[in-house]
């Protein structure tokens, strides 16, 4: 799932669109030619099936079973949540996030109905990228990746970090490899289908979707490191 979850950071699409649709400074962007052949690409994927997948998935499955699957979704993420929160030091949020999966995975009926955020735990993301970040390592130069999307290398080597610490990724029984095609499936229609009119609003607002992308993805990750508390390090010169 962590292979396309770069859509993710275009869930603020509504609130960011106006105000980033170009980088003319181009920062950190030297193979911006090839990242933007990569990215028709994508887009061309994304329209031709991604987007009309996400929309009959939205049309034909009830609303109830949509929140169901993504609340199944999110806790089998939180080993990998919990194993960044400590790495992170970030012993209150891990202690939360094994709060989550036990009481989603007990009264929650496996997931499937987010009671802890009923209750007064939310979730929160984490992964493996945020980690190395934390530590200290620099993002790098901006990629785009075929079927992937926004990157960066700190965050390519993060999905494979995300990818060790997953306890699933060692489970075998009958059958477990169309598991875990099914739940990378499952995870991107999953994805697509709630970001639907935020990502048809950039396309729409965007003078350069290409610069806006790269734009949002980098405020979108830096506020994940942050943990969503302010900018300190990038105040106006005043």
């Amino acid at each position: 799932m962590r292979l396309l979850s770069t859509l993710a950071v275009l869930s603020l699409a509504a609130a960011l669109s106006g105000c980033a649709s170009t980088d003319p400074s181009g920062q950190n962007d030297p193979y911006e030619q090839t990242n933007r052949q990569i990215f028709d690409f994508d887009q061309k994927l994304d329209h031709n099936v991604a987007r009309p997948v996400a929309v009959a998935y939205n049309t034909v499955v009830p609303s109830v079973a949509r929140d169901g699957i993504h609340n199944f979704l999110a806790n089998l993420d939180s080993p990998v949540i919990f194993a960044n929160d400590l790495l992170q030091g970030e012993t209150t949020r891990g202690g939360q996030t094994l709060g989550r999966a036990v009481v989603n995975s007990t009264i929650g009926l496996g997931g499937l109905v987010d009671v802890a955020a009923k209750i007064g735990m939310p979730g929160h993301e984490e992964d493996f990228g945020q980690t190395l970040a934390v530590w200290g390592a620099k993002e790098g130069p901006y990629l785009v990746l075929p079927l992937a999307g926004p990157s960066n290398p700190r965050d390519v080597v993060g999905m494979g970090g995300d990818v060790a610490m997953d306890p699933f990724t060692y489970m075998k029984w009958n059958n477990s490899t169309l598991y875990s095609m099914i739940r990378a499936g499952v995870g991107i229609i999953d994805l697509r289908a709630r970001n639907v009119d935020n990502l048809d609003q950039i396309e729409r607002t965007s003078v350069d979707l290409y610069a806006t992308t790269r734009s949002l993805y980098r405020q979108h990750r830096n506020a994940e490191i942050r943990n969503g508390a302010p900018d300190t390090e990038n105040l106006p010169n005043l």
